[in-house]
């Protein structure tokens, strides 16, 4: 796994609101020139520095476990700075379908990202997105078996996650806890340690998976990915 290098070795003098308030102003000005709002958008998150911030009293951390870096978060708080000068209903396609306006290709979004920012993407990409998809496939598969019994056991998410990962999805958050140092509650999680937790989840099964199962693990997912988003693609993954 690689690490967004340029983020990390951001000074403090750069990692504050001034940077990120120039990248704004840049923004908005190149939307106005007439430029398309996404790439104008690429271009912004290509030069964003800044890892994680507090705003608004939430806690907005684009790179998850300092390797998987969280595009689209970032477009959500670059987009809400400059959301009345944006189309509404083409900037909720992007925040909730990952979908632009316009086509954009692997290559031109990698080029806009930048060689560091699109290997965390990718990091994100099959560790967050595609296990998520991996989860629900499962998850899934063990419901329609359920169905099919006389006697139904209604643990679901337990089950798929002892079938994926070998352990209940209690225990694997416990360990996953106990690496970090960071003791919770077991029955609350909020939306970024979910993240940080499927990210752990993923390197978990690769790193005791034999080569062929978790090859078939991300096809699956793959193709859960797709009957979810069904006409909408996502070339810029490719």
């Amino acid at each position: 796994m690689h690490i967004l290098t340029e983020i990390e070795d951001a000074s403090t003098a750069v990692v504050d609101g001034a940077c990120a308030n120039e990248i704004i102003f840049k923004l908005r000005t190149a939307i106005r020139a007439g430029q398309p709002w996404h790439v104008a958008l690429l271009e912004a998150i290509g030069n964003w520095l800044v890892p994680e911030e507090w705003l608004g009293g939430r806690l907005f951390r684009y790179l998850v476990a300092n390797e998987a870096f969280d595009w689209l978060l970032l477009a959500e708080r670059l987009t809400e700075a400059v959301r009345d000068v944006l189309p509404s209903e083409e900037l909720e396609a992007l925040l909730f379908e990952g979908r632009f306006p316009a086509p954009v290709s692997s290559r031109e979004f990698k080029q806009l990202l930048g060689a560091a920012k699109y290997r965390a993407f990718l990091n994100y990409f099959y560790g967050v997105t595609l296990e998520e998809c991996l989860i629900l496939a499962v998850e899934q598969e063990v419901e329609k078996e359920e169905r099919a019994r006389v006697y139904q056991d209604r643990r679901i998410f337990e089950d798929a996650y002892q079938r994926i990962y070998g352990s209940a999805e209690l225990e694997l958050l416990g360990q996953f806890r106990t690496e970090r140092a960071e003791p919770r509650q077991l029955d609350c999680m909020d939306v970024l340690e979910r993240k940080e937790f499927t990210y752990w989840l993923f390197k978990y099964r690769v790193k005791r998976g034999h080569k062929a199962r978790v090859a078939s693990d991300t096809r699956k997912a793959i193709a859960q990915l797709r009957s979810l988003r069904g006409d909408h693609p996502l070339p810029w993954c490719g």
